[in-house]
């Protein structure tokens, strides 16, 4: 069981620096929104975590 959360760790804190780098820290502030209103059920900064990451990755297309 240690592994599995050490693994998981790992994962996610490959993941937060993926986005950075690709995102800046407006990829970041918006992920942080989306996982805390996710674990503290709150649809409202879950959403604003969501929308925002949503223009980012559309930003280029629009």
């Amino acid at each position: 069981m240690p592994a599995l959360a050490l693994l998981s760790a790992v994962f996610v804190v490959g993941f937060e620096q993926l986005v950075q780098w690709k995102y800046g820290a407006t990829g970041i502030v918006g992920l942080l929104l989306l996982t805390i209103g996710i674990k503290a059920k709150s649809p409202a900064v879950s959403s604003a975590g969501a929308v925002l990451l949503a223009v980012l990755l559309a930003g280029p297309a629009l």
